[in-house]
């Protein structure tokens, strides 16, 4: 399973390691249901992972079930006037919201 971490989101990780002073840190992100149209990202930072979860560019750790519904995607982060937010292009996503962050499954 693949997953692209964009050097967008990998500067924004390396500014966070080094704000924090966590050289280790990483964005975890998972797949739940939920949302607006079934399924739901969940991000947050950490220091850990699992033996099963797979690690993307030294940055990016996903466990083995939500790999799954991420297989393709693209990690990106996006700077704006009216926020910020890693951002994830899900070529499985049949559809998704305004927010972001809740997607429908279509397996490619």
């Amino acid at each position: 399973m693949s997953l692209t971490v964009d050097e967008s989101a990998v500067k924004r990780i390396d500014e966070l390691r080094s704000q924090q002073d966590k050289p280790g840190l990483m964005l975890r992100i998972a797949v739940d249901s939920g949302g607006c149209n079934g399924f739901q990202y969940e991000m947050s930072h950490t220091e850990d992972h699992e033996d099963e979860d797979t690690i993307f560019d030294e940055r990016v750790v996903v466990d083995k079930m939500s790999i799954l519904y991420m297989a393709g995607s693209v990690v990106k982060f996006k700077d704006e006037l009216i926020g910020s937010a890693f951002e994830i292009e899900n070529p499985n996503a049949q559809s998704g919201c305004g927010c972001g962050v809740s997607f429908s499954f279509n397996p490619q």
